[in-house]
């Protein structure tokens, strides 16, 4: 590749003010070509050619440029450019201080573009959005909806119907006292009435469509950091622009391509990108051009470039973006690989439910029609009708027959979830739960533990240092008797500049505005020095105000600082000294530190983390805060005197932090060999370990972070819904039980506590024992939490973890349902995470697990009301079919298309959109076994079904005997009744347990109310308007009365059914024989081990149990896609017994047997399931 642009590349893109075109930018990274950026001047080639500044980023007074020539130099705008480092970091900083100056892990002012700001650059080289995807309109998915079979078969049918209806009317001739002859009405009304089915399916599609692609994109925004004139600022996501300088750190998931500027440590795992596993170490465009004049050096090792998908490890820095959106790297891998979302666990399981109801009502189809065909074969001899006639009675046949099957077959399930997850995660969002994967909402109605962070979670993450000791302890600060040690009485006041910490078995207490007078000059430089340069915080405003931003941690350090040691502004404090080398935050280690110059060219390590950690490393200490810096020996009696005072500020809910340094002569010591040093391309860089040791103990410092507001009860809730909140966290064992114990999570009586490595160290089976009881895990690594993930899933728990960290990611792709913080939580965490917390708040993980579980309601209650009117159309249609002398039904297939309209429409709108209740909380999760369908359900679908059935079949073969009606008025009353039974079970439906009050929380579903309403109005309509179309005549006020209460009493009826005890209905239904194929299927699914089979297994069992379906029912069903690996790369399919649970549709005994208890579960999450004998080996010696 060359520099120079491609014949026609400049006009692609019209007249460019810039000298380097997107595809030239494309062909540094695909493939990575350290000679193309060499060729295109480095990285001062890439900042001219994109007019562009290092360190100052993009101006924020950009637009557009007045020359369209190639710039030779980049044109710095705008007066912020001239000063921006000024205002922000020291002109002799280092590029580490800069670093560190800029990095945070707090959201700045959000930024956003206005008018034509950036206009040319965005024109040249696009912005960071994908184009979008094409949706389908409107008429697309009624076309989709009409390519249902069965509603082709029927409308096939209905034009056939109109054709001789047509003939019949205008074809012959007619007598006077005939009246009108209007045959041809009924097909008009059934192709009307497909039209309505079609325009109303397509209208429920258009609208689910619509919600799910407004839930993508704000799922895909997120915000980023960037330099813009000098400053950090945040941006959204889809702003990133070439040629910006974009902050990157540990945990983030790179957005875009680009060139790396200044780092340190940056290590980026590329699997995503490049399928390579291993870390790819970075190194900044200048040091490669470096290296590579000099030579000596591998080119494979040299890389600045960074890719687009790939997830930043390790490190901190500053990269200059060089492409976006499509011309990305992840960004043409998404162009090609758009696709449909798969289907859930549960659309999985109702699907294959809806394979037993469809060849139940398929099968009375058939049977209807083969019936009467005979019975009407068996009249043609002795039938005085026209040939016209005879083909009408015929169609008439053959119509009512198909729309059994489009009642029976129940299409509306797969959509009754869809609809129930549209709604229920715009609300989610709305209560700051940012749903990423639909599957995690079901399953998260069924968690059994909760393992929650302390931090940001359970408390409010705002820390205020409240205390602390100086030196080994024989000085303290803050409220007295503060750490438990003593109550304050044996502590005298300090006056100021006297020394501290002299007097034997002494201490001495300082009030903390007044600390910094009774220190030395030299103790305070050294405090303000490992608080300000051993940091990623920086200054920012906010309201006008200088304040700090970054972890809740440091800056509750800085602000401490200032108060205490008028620490100035951290730009001044940080040029003091020059930054040589940084140790980020490493989550093992648990500390963090900084190697700084100081005079007499000497060198100072500084390090801040835990005190246990700290203290272990410490040889000495200083020996008088009050006196010229000096050390002196720690003494056991000061190791048992600090540890007892973490103790103690730990059982006050404090979390504690030391502060420790040791000084060096040189840097890189002398001590540490060339064999362990890292070789950069500076050469000095020193592993941590090899130098922390022999540390000066400098404070310990005592931070308090309250409890949020609305935790205890939260957790409550989780008590009452028996579900186990376990708390994972980095404090110390004190503070976590001090927490915990606060929160809730645990009482005096019960609860275990154990620290991380204590747990780790358990064989395979008491850690089984011990995660059951844990109640809280302290002093736990991110391997930890996965580790108890593991074992709490391999004892059978539906686990929701927690995380904010990128180590936190195997945790969060273990678990069941993993929420990621959306404050705190880096892009790693989120994008290993199924739900995102808004909020970072506990209470809020309470709120998913409501609509979690107000998912699985609603669609059983769909489920509930569905198959009950299934049974009873479908039984109504066949047996007053079969007993007609002219093999007529008494609801026709008008009347029956209406009825479908209700139960996949108008029900599922109204019963899949109903919020969570609190009685959702007093009851069990479900186990992961659990059926579809549980005992109460079939209790109410059977009970319902009888009395249904014995009303309206009274009503027809007796009503006649006694209520004197004519016959067009007997049938218009049982189609009455029948529908005002819908609507009056639609309510009972609300509940699928055995309790009574079927009316909770419906003042708070309007949308139920709505699609009451609209179902009374239609039917009222249809009566006295519609009466030629629908076959019924208007009906007086005694026949309304009759109609309205006959479906009322369907609600004392469930009443009468939900008191009666299930046991007594099991006990009476114990002879009903279920096949040993059944038995040993029920058997298999409870042995199976938790985290085998996995979802495309189950996927693939669907598939082969709806073939049949499918060949049936076309159109919305074809419709709904599910992502599934291709046969060379899908793994053998596991044996799932001696037949198809679909053998079960024999008969409605096997059905009610097999959903009962064998209906096969569907595991979650694939990802988290998988295992390898390799991968379980690694386990077992963990």
């Amino acid at each position: 590749m060359t520099s120079n642009p491609k014949h026609g590349e400049e006009k692609a893109h019209g007249s460019s003010p810039f000298r380097l075109t997107p595809e030239q930018l494309s062909g540094l990274l695909d493939p990575k070509s350290i000679t193309a950026l060499e060729e295109l001047g480095g990285l001062p080639g890439l900042e001219k050619g994109l007019r562009t500044d290092r360190r100052s980023g993009l101006s924020i007074d950009e637009t557009r440029f007045d020359d369209i020539q190639n710039a030779t130099e980049p044109r710095l705008q705008g007066k912020d450019r001239v000063s921006s480092l000024e205002s922000t970091d020291a002109s002799n900083a280092s590029p580490l201080s800069r670093i560190a100056s800029r990095v945070a892990s707090q959201p700045l002012p959000l930024m956003t573009h206005k008018g034509d700001q950036y206009a040319d650059r965005k024109r040249i080289f696009g912005e960071h959005r994908l184009p979008e995807r094409e949706s389908k309109s409107f008429l697309q998915l009624a076309w989709i909806a009409l390519q249902d079979r069965v509603l082709i078969l029927l409308s096939v049918a209905a034009v056939v119907s109109l054709a001789l209806g047509l003939y019949q009317t205008f074809g012959t001739t007619h007598h006077h006292n005939e009246g009108a002859k209007v045959e041809w009405i009924e097909g008009v009304a059934i192709i009307i009435a497909i039209a309505i089915v079609v325009i109303v399916g397509a209208l429920n599609d258009w609208q689910k469509e619509r919600q799910f692609r407004r839930l993508n994109q704000k799922k895909e925004d997120r915000s980023v950091k960037v330099i813009r004139s000098g400053k950090p600022v945040r941006i959204s996501v889809h702003d990133i622009l070439v040629g910006d300088v974009m902050i990157l750190e540990q945990g983030d998931v790179l957005p875009v391509d680009g060139v790396l500027i200044e780092g340190h440590t940056v290590s980026c795992d590329e699997a995503s990108a490049t399928g390579e596993s291993d870390l790819v170490k970075k190194m900044p465009a200048e040091a490669v051009s470096r290296a590579l004049k000099e030579g000596g050096q591998s080119t494979s090792k040299l890389d600045p470039f960074l890719l687009s998908g790939a997830k930043v490890l390790d490190g901190v820095g500053t990269f200059l973006v060089t492409a976006v959106g499509e011309h990305s790297l992840n960004g043409k891998t998404m162009m090609s690989l758009r696709d449909d979302p798969g289907l859930t666990p549960l659309q999985a399981k109702l699907n294959i439910l809806a394979g037993y109801i469809g060849k139940l009502g398929a099968g009375a189809g058939l049977l209807l029609f083969t019936v009467l065909l005979i019975e009407f074969l068996a009249r043609l001899r002795t039938s005085t009708e026209t040939g016209e006639q005879k083909g009408q009675n015929f169609l008439r046949i053959l119509i009512t027959s198909i729309t059994i099957i489009v009642v029976a077959v129940p299409e509306g399930l797969p959509l009754a979830v869809t609809l129930s997850l549209a709604f229920a995660t715009k609300k989610m969002t709305k209560e700051n739960n940012l749903v990423r994967h639909l599957q995690s909402c079901e399953t998260m109605g069924n968690a059994t533990v909760i393992c929650s962070d302390k931090t940001g979670t359970l408390t409010e993450n705002v820390m205020t240092v409240v205390g602390g000791a100086l030196g080994t302890g024989g000085v303290e600060f803050g409220e007295k008797g503060l750490d438990g040690t003593t109550d304050g009485s044996g502590a005298s006041e300090a006056a100021p500049g006297a020394a501290l910490g002299t007097e034997k078995d002494a201490t001495q207490h300082l009030p903390t505005t007044d600390i910094s007078k009774s220190l030395s000059q030299e103790f305070r430089e050294l405090v303000k020095e490992s608080i300000a340069i051993n940091s990623t915080a920086f200054e920012g405003e906010e309201n006008g105000k200088s304040v700090f931003i970054g972890t809740k941690t440091e800056t509750a350090l800085l602000d401490w600082a200032r108060s205490s040691f008028g620490l100035e502004a951290l730009a001044i404090e940080r040029a003091k000294h020059s930054v040589i080398q940084l140790f980020p935050f490493n989550s093992k280690q648990k500390c963090m530190g900084a190697v700084i110059g100081i005079s007499g060219k000497r060198f100072r390590l500084l390090i801040k983390g835990a005190p246990e950690v700290l203290l272990a490393r410490c040889s000495t200490s200083v020996a008088d805060p009050a006196q010229p810096l000096s050390q002196k020996p720690i003494s056991e009696d000061d190791r048992k005197t600090i540890a007892k005072r973490v103790s103690g500020y730990a059982s006050r809910s404090l979390r504690t932090l030391a502060l420790a340094y040791r000084d060096f002569d040189s840097w890189p010591p002398s001590s540490v060999s060339d064999r362990i040093r890292r070789h950069t391309a500076d050469g000095n860089e020193v592993n941590l370990d090899d130098v922390f040791a022999d540390m000066t103990w400098v404070a310990l410092v005592a931070i308090q972070d309250p409890v949020r507001r609305g935790v205890p009860a939260a957790v409550a809730t989780c008590g009452r819904a028996s579900v186990t909140v376990k708390m994972v966290t980095g404090d110390n064992v004190e503070t976590a039980r001090a927490i915990a114990r606060e929160c809730g999570i645990i009482s005096d009586e019960k609860g275990v506590v154990m620290e991380g490595i204590e747990f780790r160290r358990l064989g395979e089976a008491q850690m089984r024992d011990a995660a059951r009881d844990l109640r809280v895990l302290a002093r736990s690594s991110p391997e930890d939490k996965r580790i108890l993930v593991k074992a709490l899933r391999s004892v059978g728990e539906v686990v929701a973890v927690t995380g904010d960290g990128t180590n936190d990611a195997p945790a969060l792709k273990a678990a069941d349902v993993g929420f990621s913080m959306g404050i705190t939580g880096t892009e790693v965490a989120k994008e290993a995470s199924d739900i995102i917390l808004m909020d970072d708040n506990f209470s809020s993980i309470v709120k998913a697990l409501a609509w979690g579980r107000a998912i699985n309601d609603a669609v059983k209650k769909f489920l509930q009301f569905q198959i009950t009117v299934n049974i009873t159309a479908v039984m109504l249609t066949f047996i007053s079919a079969v007993a007609s002398d002219e093999e007529r039904s008494v609801l026709n297939a008008i009347q029956l298309l209406w009825v479908n309209l209700i139960m996949d429409t108008f029900a599922a709108l109204a019963l899949a959109t109903d919020p969570p209740s609190d009685s959702l909380f007093d009851r069990e999760p479900e186990p992961r076994t659990a059926p579809l369908i549980n005992f109460p359900m079939w209790k109410m679908i059977i009970g319902q079904s009888i009395y249904q059935l014995a009303v309206t079949l009274t009503l027809h073969f007796a009503g006649p005997s006694f209520l004197h009606y004519p016959d067009d008025e007997q049938r218009t009353l049982v189609f009455n009744v029948f529908v005002f039974m819908q609507i009056f079970k639609l309510v009972n439906s609300r509940r699928i347990d055995n309790k009574l009050n079927i009316f909770e929380g419906l003042h708070k579903n309007t949308l139920f109310m709505l699609m009451m309403s609209i179902m009374v109005i239609g039917q009222i309509i249809i009566i006295f308007f519609s009466s030629i179309v629908f076959g019924v005549v208007p009906l007086n006020g005694a026949q309304w009365a009759i109609s309205v209460v006959l479906g009322f009493l369907s609600i004392p009826v469930g009443v009468i059914i939900r008191l009666i005890p299930d046991q007594w209905i099991r006990k009476s239904v114990s002879w009903v024989p279920i096949p040993a194929w059944i038995k040993k299927k029920k058997a298999a699914n409870v042995d199976i081990e938790v985290g085998t089979g996995g979802f495309e297994h189950a996927m693939l069992n669907v598939r082969n149990d709806l073939a049949w379906l499918k060949r049936v029912r076309g159109g919305r069903l074809r419709a709904l896609k599910w992502s599934m690996v291709s046969k060379q790369e899908r793994p053998p399919s596991p044996p799932r017994g001696s037949m198809s649970p679909m053998k079960s549709a024999v008969g409605m005994p096997g059905l009610l047997a097999a959903s009962i208890s064998a209906v096969p579960p569907t595991e979650t999450r694939a990802s988290a399931t998988e295992q390898t004998p390799e991968n379980e080996a690694n386990e077992g010696r963990k």
